[in-house]
C-alpha cells in the first residue's frame, strides 16, 4: 500500500508580488481604511479616506436693507441676509451679531463688498466702506485690509465702490470680519430690502493655508 505524504506549501511575503496578483483580486471594498467611505471621499496614500476637494463648501450674502447716514463703525443696523426667491446659500452660512460676522468654518475665504453711496453734503467729497478683519476679537483695533472709496463733485449724486480681500480663517472664534462706513459730512449709504444696493459677500475657496 502506497503512502501519500501531503505537503502544505509555505508562502512567504516575498513570494507574493504585484505581477502574480490577478487584476480582479484586490478592490477598495477589501481594503481596511480609516475614515468615512462614500461618494464625497477619496482614498489617500496613507490608507485613509478624506473629503474630496474641488467644490465651494461655503457661500453667503448679506445686504443693507435701508439707507442710513453718517459714520458707522461697524455697520450694524439695517442688515439682512439676501432673501430674494432666487437666492440660496451654501453650507451653514455666516453668523451676524452687532455688525460682526462669524465664519461657519475655517478656510480661505473671499470677502467682498459692493457699496452704493449718495453724496448729500457739500462738506464731504469722499466716502469709504472698509473691510475690517481681526485675529483676536477686534481687541487689536482691527486690521483694515480693503477700501471701497467713492467721490463726487456735486450733490446729490450716487456712486458705487467695490472692495475684496482673501481672508485666511484659521480660528472661527478669533477670525472675524466687519464693515465700516466713513463719511464725515453725513452722506448716505444706500440700502434696499428688495435689491443689493450695498451687499456683503462671503465665499469659501478652500482649506485654510
Amino acid at each position: 500500500m502506497a503512502i501519500i505524504k501531503v505537503i502544505t506549501p509555505s508562502v512567504t511575503d516575498a513570494n507574493i508580488t504585484t505581477a502574480k496578483l490577478a487584476d480582479s483580486s484586490v478592490s477598495l471594498a477589501k481594503l481596511t481604511a480609516s475614515g468615512t467611505k462614500n461618494a464625497t471621499t477619496f482614498l489617500r496614500g496613507d490608507n485613509t479616506f478624506a473629503a474630496a476637494g474641488g467644490g465651494i463648501t461655503g457661500a453667503d450674502q448679506f445686504r443693507l436693507s435701508a439707507d442710513f447716514a453718517n459714520d458707522a463703525n461697524p455697520i450694524s443696523s439695517n442688515l439682512e441676509r439676501v432673501d430674494n426667491s432666487t437666492f440660496a446659500k451654501i453650507g451653514n452660512g455666516m453668523s451676524l451679531s452687532s455688525g460682526v460676522y462669524t465664519f461657519p468654518e475655517t478656510g480661505l475665504w473671499l470677502v467682498k463688498v459692493i457699496s452704493t453711496t449718495e453724496r448729500t453734503s457739500s462738506n464731504d467729497n469722499n466716502m469709504s466702506v472698509i473691510i475690517d478683519t481681526t485675529s483676536n476679537g477686534f481687541t487689536d483695533g482691527g486690521v483694515y485690509v480693503a477700501f471701497a472709496i467713492t467721490s463726487g463733485a456735486a450733490e446729490p449724486s450716487t456712486m458705487q465702490g467695490f472692495a475684496e480681500t482673501f481672508y485666511n480663517v484659521t480660528n472661527t472664534s478669533n477670525n472675524k470680519v466687519r464693515f465700516v462706513f466713513s463719511s464725515s459730512g453725513g452722506n448716505t449709504l444706500k440700502g434696499s430690502s428688495s435689491g443689493n444696493e450695498t451687499s456683503f459677500t462671503f465665499i469659501r475657496l478652500g482649506a485654510s493655508q
